[in-house]
């Protein structure tokens, strides 16, 4: 299986040439196989991706931005469903591909009914301040990530008019 990973080459948003980066460098330093398909250059790359993101996950003026990933066919997501994915270590499960031995991702059939602690440990055992940290710090980055997607999805339909 091979991770598809659509990008955008001459973007000048650096939003997505950052996060773009960013899932390129994370999948080659797990040595996942992926390529890489420009949608900048490539028509046929542009079209195929924009058929192939699922309505649901497209944003309000229905033009998907670079990164998207996908297995084979498969759609995976966006930068911010593969950075939930990453930051709960939860790649390998994200892009449908077993996890390596040896990697701290539990397979999916194992996680799925398995809320026993172990040993020494209590489930829910997170203090509160720690929790309502979190939940704090998640608003705040869901605020950038969409204050950010808002000015991308601007600069793409700026870029497409002059076309």
């Amino acid at each position: 299986m091979v991770i598809k990973v659509f990008l955008a080459s001459s973007s000048g948003s650096t939003a997505i040439k950052k996060k773009q980066q960013d899932v390129v460098g994370f999948l080659e330093a797990l040595k996942v196989d992926y390529t890489q398909l420009d949608i900048a250059c490539n028509e046929e790359n542009r079209m195929w991706m924009r058929q192939n993101v699922p309505e649901e996950k497209k944003p309000a003026n229905g033009i998907p931005l670079p990164p998207q990933i996908f297995n084979e066919n498969g759609y995976c997501g966006d930068y911010e469903t593969f950075f939930d994915a990453k930051e709960d270590n939860m790649v390998y499960a994200f892009l449908g591909l077993p996890p390596p031995p040896g990697s701290k991702e539990v397979p999916v059939e194992e996680r799925n009914g398995n809320d026993e602690a172990t040993e020494g440990e209590t489930v829910g055992d997170e203090a509160p301040a720690e929790e309502d940290q979190a939940v704090e710090e998640t608003d705040e980055a869901q605020a950038e990530e969409e204050e950010e997607q808002e000015e991308e999805e601007a600069e793409v339909q700026e870029e497409e008019e002059t076309e």
